[in-house]
């Protein structure tokens, strides 16, 4: 059991203007259709039908010449690309194009919307991830976690190990975190995180990520109780109830990319 505070370190919880309508003291068509580079094109106008009984006006009447139509500022070849032209339906967005790419590294649980499949299976895994997920729990195993170093990485790649950002050297971090000086309960945890089943979250999409343990992606009060006998493998009880009422799983998980790079493992919303 871990508690979600205490010795692990871990961060808790959290249109322009329209036209108003014409007066109906404007009597001249011509005035209208002048004003048609705001309305309808001239071939959009619809005749009235005669009514029955009358007859048709006589062709003998003189009528107002039309004015030609006046065009809008721009040709369609010079509107705005997001802005359909006359008689063109507006394109529809590709999935995932108007919606901003998600932080998959906090928790972004939805009852509206269909669960993740969960997954216990490694070997259903790419191989890049399953190599990575094998050498994390070999070294958690090892109870050295100086051999985690090579499989953090440095740089703009380094697996991340802190919401807030991180100074100094990634393995004192972690030991800082554990309640033991040399690490080994954050191995532990580490370890205990990587045992449970996983989802497949944003397939196809730059923020494409294999993350442990899968309660970071299900809304707790969906577990049912073998899955919530699961979760206490991590947590105790009272955390269980604190995560309820924030609405999601927020303490540790880990994230693999489908190259097998290890992206982050942080606790905190």
């Amino acid at each position: 059991m871990r508690q979600l505070t205490g010795s692990t370190g871990a961060d808790r919880a959290s249109h322009g203007a329209r036209l108003k309508p014409l007066s109906a003291s404007i009597a001249a068509l011509g005035l209208v259709l002048l004003m048609s580079g705001h309305g309808l094109a001239l071939s959009q106008l619809q005749e009235s039908p005669t009514p029955a009984g009358d007859e048709a006006p006589d062709d003998d009447i003189e009528r107002v010449p039309l004015p030609a139509p006046v065009e809008a500022p721009g040709t369609p070849e010079e509107a705005a690309p997001d802005e359909p032209t006359d008689g063109e339906a507006p394109e529809e967005a590709e999935p995932g194009e108007t919606e901003p790419e998600r932080d998959v590294v906090r928790p972004q649980t939805d009852m509206d919307k269909p669960l993740p499949e969960i997954f216990y299976d490694l070997e259903t895994l790419p191989e890049p991830v399953r190599r990575m997920h094998r050498l994390i729990v070999e070294a958690c195993k090892s109870g050295d976690i100086e051999t985690l170093r090579p499989l953090v990485g440095t740089g703009e790649g380094a697996t991340q190990l802190s919401l807030g950002g991180l100074e100094g050297d990634p393995l004192q971090f972690l030991r800082e975190l554990s309640g033991d000086s040399e690490g080994q309960e954050i191995l532990a945890i580490l370890l205990e995180v990587l045992q449970a089943g996983y989802v497949h979250l944003d397939a196809g999409m730059p923020s494409e990520m294999y993350v442990w343990p899968y309660f970071f992606a299900i809304p707790l009060d969906s577990l049912d109780k073998p899955q919530r006998v699961e979760l206490f493998t991590l947590v105790t009880a009272g955390d269980y109830e604190e995560m309820k009422n924030f609405g999601a799983y927020i303490f540790y998980r880990v994230g693999i990319t489908p190259e097998g790079r290890w992206a982050f493992f942080v606790a905190g919303d």
